[in-house]
């Protein structure tokens, strides 16, 4: 079955499932906390600059985690996804083809990001409280930060192409040296040293692009190595607009579920917001537990991406629903135990970051309400992560707008009926739900072949439904 495969490729086809999932997802793993630092490394150099510096990074930060969200994890994964399912075909051609398709979507969406924050983000930033020096700091970082925008789009895109062979190492070594280089450069651009004068803010922000440049260099450098399976040649370039559907298909719609996500957060702060400053802070500070989470899927997530779409390319479609339902376990079980720990304790993660008692009274509510039903949270994003691979996301975008729906409707009938935080919360909780089983119930009825039934057997529906075309 293996035979002329390369052997990443017969490692997604033939390899044990669990055991492959485990050792390439501990890179993505590594990538991910790596990835948190540098934005950690930033904020705390950059509050040494005072208040009204802390206070404009933290207005621009939602939405550079935007682009990061849009270009690592949606088109990320409509990337990483079409090249899986070309691999998996043995379309070797079109996957190699994909690796430059990838890097014009990804220039497309770097100018849109780039025109509108250059352009809108005085109106946006002022809008979303910023004044003052505040807002000057928000405008000097954004400006620098989204004049790069392609570097940030480049250096994600080239991480997907590479993880769609099946290669997590090398985007984890690139992201892990990067980080660490990091650490000593945004200090010195931040204060100066010797001759060099500080830069400010400004440093900090230049400090990321330089991050991003430098890995985007070794990226390119490896893809263009006797080292990467891909081949990408300028040579005789045809673009195609098939290639560009593959990818654009699966990341537009992840694109959907990415702003939902926000939104229900976003939303759910200013239900909090009414309730005054400490339980903004001590939602916030709770709510970033279920942000450490997705790194922690994600690592189960990403080898997801790349198996079930080798898997659905070489129409080995039990396969890969095996190993979805093996990664969706895993993931379950993970984010379940430590939501069950953050109910049972949550003082030892909200007194890590201030010790105000209406801070942590309103933290620790949020936490005993959502805590317990954090599976269902990994569950539902590992399944986003698995459709990815199979190129079908619509259910995955229904159940992250159920989850908004309830979340929004459910917080503002709690605020209606006098439920207070905890109903606010109860909410939250119910919302986590519903995404996790809409994605689990959608799977296993047979969404990604066609028409949802229930309920299904894997036997059944393999054996009843044509082979899918990819």
């Amino acid at each position: 079955m293996g035979v002329g495969l390369d052997p990443r490729t017969r490692l997604l086809l033939e390899a044990p499932i669990a055991p492959t999932l485990l050792r390439l997802g501990a890179p993505n793993v590594l990538v991910m906390l790596a990835q948190a630092g540098v934005g950690l490394i930033e904020t705390y150099f950059v509050g040494k600059l005072g208040t009204d510096a802390l206070a404009g990074m933290a207005l621009v930060f939602p939405v550079v985690m935007l682009m990061q969200m849009t270009s690592a994890g949606a088109m990320g994964g409509g990337i990483a996804s079409a090249i899986a399912r070309a691999l998996g075909a043995r379309r070797r051609e079109d996957a190699d083809a994909l690796v430059l398709h990838a890097t014009v979507i990804a220039a497309v969406f770097a100018l849109l990001f780039m025109l509108a924050l250059l352009g809108g983000g005085r109106w946006l930033y002022g809008h979303m409280g910023g004044t003052g020096a505040a807002l000057d700091a928000a405008l000097t970082y954004s400006n620098w930060v989204f004049a790069g925008a392609l570097l940030v789009w480049l250096f994600n895109t080239l991480s997907a192409v590479i993880r769609g062979t099946g290669n997590m190492a090398v985007p984890a070594i690139v992201t892990v040296v990067g980080a660490l280089v990091l650490l000593p450069l945004s200090p010195l651009l931040i204060f100066g040293w010797g001759p060099l004068p500080g830069l400010g803010i400004a440093g900090g922000a230049i400090a990321l692009l330089a991050y991003y440049l430098v890995g985007s260099v070794a990226l390119v450098v490896y893809l263009w190595s006797p080292r990467s399976l891909l081949r990408p040649s300028f040579a005789h370039i045809r673009f195609r607009w098939v290639l560009f559907k593959d990818i654009l298909r699966v990341g537009l719609v992840g694109m959907v579920s990415t702003v939902a996500t926000n939104l229900a957060i976003g939303i759910t702060t200013a239900l909090v917001g009414g309730f005054g400053t400490a339980a903004i802070a001590g939602y916030g500070t709770a709510s970033r537990l279920e942000y450490l989470l997705v790194p922690l899927v994600f690592g189960f997530g990403a080898p997801l991406v790349a198996m079930v779409g080798t898997c659905m390319g070489a129409g080995q479609r039990e396969r890969a629903l095996r190993a979805t339902w093996i990664g969706a376990a895993m993931a379950f079980v993970m984010t379940e135990v430590i939501g069950l720990w953050a109910a049972a304790f949550p003082g030892a993660w909200l007194s890590l970051f201030n010790s105000d008692p209406a801070m942590l009274e309103a933290g620790s509510q949020y936490l005993r309400a959502v805590g317990p039903v954090y599976g269902f949270f990994g569950l539902g994003l590992v399944l986003y992560f698995a459709s990815q691979g199979a190129g079908r996301l619509l259910w995955p975008v229904i159940g992250n707008i159920a989850r908004l729906a309830v979340a929004v409707t459910g917080g503002w009938l709690a605020l209606r009926w006098g439920s207070g935080l905890t109903g606010v919360f109860v909410a939250q909780a119910v919302a986590l739900v519903i995404y996790g089983l809409v994605n689990a119930w959608a799977i296993a009825g047979g969404a990604w072949f066609g028409a949802v039934g229930w309920p299904r057997t894997t036997t059944t529906l393999l054996k009843n439904l044509p082979v899918l075309k990819v």
